[in-house]
């Protein structure tokens, strides 16, 4: 965490400067939002890969470096699409199926983030259609 933060926005928390990146290093990228909206999503592929999600629109996201590093990985309706580095094989962020307009980047790559101490809301991709079509969390 880079320790700035930014306007509240509609009596949330204020938003915070994040910095992240992928395990080798090769993929670095600056993020700001709001810890207190981590979803936890339990479809086939959030579950294997177990991604805490942070959906922000692009203005708020930053890649730093590691673009040349990139791979993605599409299936199902192949609206999302599931970036990792092609170095070490983690998933930093992707464009989610749910929001093809923002970016979703993974909690666990943030630098410093306490983990232990977040409460993520659920959300049940295991029902995607029926669970979509519900108020998710990250809308709210």
């Amino acid at each position: 965490m880079t320790g700035t933060s930014a306007v509240m926005m509609g009596g949330q928390m204020p938003l915070q400067d994040y910095e992240g990146g992928c395990h080798c290093g090769r993929v670095r990228f600056r993020v700001t939002g709001d810890l207190a909206r981590v979803t936890e999503c339990n479809c086939s592929m959030c579950s294997k890969k177990g991604f805490l999600h942070l959906i922000v629109a692009p203005d708020a996201f930053e890649l730093i470096s590691g673009k040349d590093a990139l791979t993605t990985y599409r299936f199902n309706t192949g609206t999302a699409r599931h970036t990792f580095c092609a170095t070490c094989g983690i998933h930093p962020f992707y464009v989610p199926r749910s929001d093809p307009d923002k970016i979703d980047v993974n909690v666990r790559c943030l630098d410093g983030v306490d983990l232990a101490a977040l409460k993520p809301h659920r959300f049940d991709g295991r029902n995607w259609e029926h669970a979509i079509a519900e108020e998710v969390p990250w809308r709210s």
